[in-house]
């Protein structure tokens, strides 16, 4: 079990946030409160029962300066993720969609030989695999050393360092700056926001072109997915405040993508050097349309909080009046939703996960036993509680034979539905 240390010189996981992590305002307004949560990814093996599982309080605010989401009480990156057990070669849709972006940055870009890509947060090579086999020269820079070395086995180099202005501007004195930098999925993990970005701008050529992806704070808001809220998620990005974040270290935000089937909904964001590239529709559409929403304002995030409570109050009800019911998925947002359910939620019978690194272990908080997908198939529960609901239709086509024999998975999000 990973147990959170906290080193000299990092920030203190119990000491709660009073200013903005992003511009330093003091003006921070509570969002919701999910309660004392385990680390979502700190699965556990039966021996580690004897020893104490830490908690710490999970709650997101917004800055009413740049509105910002982030959470307020913050553990530190190398409890986090120097050992990790989350790999995106597991899922058949995060591949393909590696795949397709890095065709697609290969042809925009028209990358070769003499390119350079990096990718923080590169994780098992899932992504960069794809420019190895095209010829263009990479690096990953991935903080798990566990994970990088399975990198590194797929033929991806990869350095095992967290990312910021240090890193970056180390990987660009070493072996040249960037014509494309690349962070799926991590953007909102670096507490340090500003030396995040102070990196990504030292590392990139002055042409270049930085490609962020990240669960879109909007649809965190419209669609109850309170569960993409964990320790490791610093913030919850809308464009509003990112604008101002980027511009602050001389950088611009020139296009932006969504995707609505992707972690329940992802923003991809191109930044380049101020003025290398034209600002496109895109950004002012999506500028336009969050200010519709209200996005900066502070009723915008007034009712979220009940609205989770209402998903709690069902999932509940679920489970207190079915008893033959597992789960499948041992995600992140499966931890947060099971320990925001509380004791009700120890009533699955086990938590089925297609990972072999998951297996024979136990889930954060309430001990859940983590066994093979095929165990749905096998043992036929009634009904699965689908944890990773943002790959429901890939999981369904995988356990097509659990459906068969009249097994139901259940949705839990932003409502309760049965498929």
């Amino acid at each position: 079990m990973l147990v959170p240390q906290v080193q000299p010189g990092q920030l203190n996981p119990h000491r709660m946030t009073s200013h903005c992590r992003s511009c330093g305002s003091s003006r921070l307004h509570p969002v919701i409160d999910l309660g004392l949560q385990p680390l979502a990814n700190n699965l556990l093996l039966p021996n580690d029962l004897a020893k104490p599982e830490p908690k710490f309080p999970l709650e997101v605010a917004v800055c009413a300066d740049c509105w910002l989401m982030q959470i307020t009480h913050i553990v530190p990156p190398v409890d986090l993720f120097s050992d990790y057990v989350y790999f995106s070669s597991n899922s058949d849709a995060m591949l393909r969609h590696a795949r397709e972006a890095a065709l697609r940055y290969i042809a925009d870009k028209k990358l070769g030989k003499d390119s350079f890509v990096v990718e923080v947060a590169s994780n098992d090579g899932y992504l960069l695999k794809n420019f190895v086999q095209a010829g263009v020269p990479c690096l990953g820079i991935e903080p798990a050393k566990n994970i990088a070395v399975e990198a590194r086995k797929a033929g991806v180099d990869t350095l095992a360092e967290f990312f910021g202005k240090d890193t970056g501007s180390a990987v660009a004195a070493d072996r040249g700056q960037a014509d494309v930098i690349l962070g799926n999925n991590v953007f909102a993990h670096a507490p340090d926001t500003n030396d995040f970005v102070a990196g990504l701008a030292a590392l990139l050529k002055p042409d270049g072109w930085i490609s962020l992806e990240f669960p879109y704070g909007v649809e965190m808001i419209e669609k109850v997915e309170f569960d993409t809220i964990y320790h490791e998620h610093v913030f919850y990005f809308t464009l509003a405040p990112l604008e101002p974040l980027f511009a602050r270290h001389g950088l611009e935000v020139f296009h932006v993508e969504h995707f609505d089937k992707l972690h329940g909904g992802t923003l991809r964001l191109f930044a380049c050097h101020r003025g290398a590239e034209p600002v496109r529709e895109s950004v002012r559409e999506l500028r336009a349309r969050e200010s519709q929403l209200g996005v900066s304002t502070l009723g915008y995030y007034q009712n979220f909080a009940r609205r989770a409570e209402k998903v709690k109050a069902d999932l509940i009800a679920f489970l207190t009046t079915h008893e033959n019911v597992a789960a499948y998925g041992a995600s992140a947002k499966g931890s947060t939703l099971l320990n925001f359910i509380g004791e009700p939620a120890s009533r699955l019978q086990f938590i089925a996960d297609r990972s072999p690194h998951k297996h024979h272990k136990l889930s954060p908080g309430l001990h859940i036993p983590i066994v093979p997908a095929e165990a749905l198939s096998e043992r036929r529960p009634d009904y699965a509680l689908l944890l990773v609901w943002n790959f429901a239709d890939e999981v369904i086509r995988q356990q097509s034979a659990y459906c068969q024999q009249g097994g139901k998975f259940v949705v839990p999000l932003p409502e309760l539905r049965i498929v």
